[in-house]
């Protein structure tokens, strides 16, 4: 029987699967694991309204991975909304997910940003949070979690956003962020030698991810969101340029993946970046290059 996504896909709009496939040097003896990366929802019309949502959960199933991680933004702050999505209302679409070592999600800077009395307060938790752990969906703000696998253990963290709060009125472009992110102390919880793939909305962390962490996913940059060629046209990156855009990179045997997400901030256009599922399968370092050593 064909999934709801397949059986009324939304008009005018086109859902990208886009495949990774890595073998970390720190993912040595660690399980084959297949992950479905969902991010920046930014719930709400005319882009991400609840059925659309709820179709994106139901083609991730489709695709069977062997985890779900969420990576945050879920709320759309952007005023040229048509249709207004209750948080409740996206979580319970985002309950639709399915996955034999669960689904687990971290929050990005629009959730804090969007909820006026964390801003006001200076502290969590979130909307966000809530309504994911009432429908049995775990957040991660600087915590880690270890699972298994085939018999074969790996260390899930996720960390606090790095812009959870806006510490200057100044104009966007020169806006100043607190973090609520502890890299030092997501890193302490990790009590064994078992590979460790980290969960991080915005990817400015990653220079400063020790190698200790196999596979960074992060978020956040909506892949430049409006793209002419190469060329990006918002400014999704101010405090690291481009260096961290989009796709995947590996620097000093560390390797990141950043999805393009789903949804928008700003203005409700995707121009040269479509709506993406991830699918990212991670290899055993050490099996990869034996099987490659054979086929030689």
């Amino acid at each position: 029987m064909p999934s709801a996504a397949e059986e009324a896909p939304p008009r005018g709009w086109r859902l990208a699967v886009t495949n990774y496939t890595v073998a970390p040097k720190g993912w040595a003896n660690g399980p084959s694991l297949k992950i479905g990366v969902i991010a920046d929802i930014h719930a709400g019309g005319p882009v991400m309204p609840a059925r659309r949502i709820r179709a994106v959960a139901e083609r991730t199933n489709d695709l069977r991975p062997d985890i779900v991680v969420l990576l945050g933004d879920f709320s759309a702050s952007h005023k040229l909304k048509t249709e207004e999505v209750a948080p409740q209302d996206w979580a319970e679409a985002l309950s639709v997910l399915k996955a034999p070592l669960g689904v687990h999600a971290v929050l990005g800077n629009h959730d804090w940003w969007d909820d006026h009395d964390a801003q006001r307060t200076g502290k969590g938790p979130v909307l966000s949070r809530r309504v994911l752990e009432d429908v049995g969906i775990p957040v991660y703000e600087n915590d880690a979690v270890r699972l298994e696998k085939d018999g074969k253990p790996f260390w899930l963290a996720g960390l606090g956003s790095q812009m959870a709060f806006i510490s200057s009125k100044r104009k966007k472009a020169f806006r100043k962020f607190q973090g609520v992110d502890d890299l030092d102390g997501t890193m302490a919880q990790i009590t064994d030698d078992a590979p460790v793939l980290l969960l991080a909305h915005e990817p400015y962390i990653f220079p400063r991810v020790p190698e200790r962490v196999a596979l960074t996913l992060s978020g956040h940059t909506h892949g430049g969101q409006v793209r002419f060629g190469f060329s990006s046209v918002t400014r999704t990156l101010p405090r690291t340029g481009k260096r961290y855009t989009y796709g995947h990179f590996c620097e000093d045997d560390r390797n990141l993946i950043v999805s393009g997400g789903l949804g928008c901030s700003v203005l409700p256009v995707r121009v040269g970046v479509p709506p993406e599922i991830v699918m990212v399968e991670v290899e055993d370092a050490a099996e990869a290059n034996d099987v490659r050593s054979v086929a030689a």
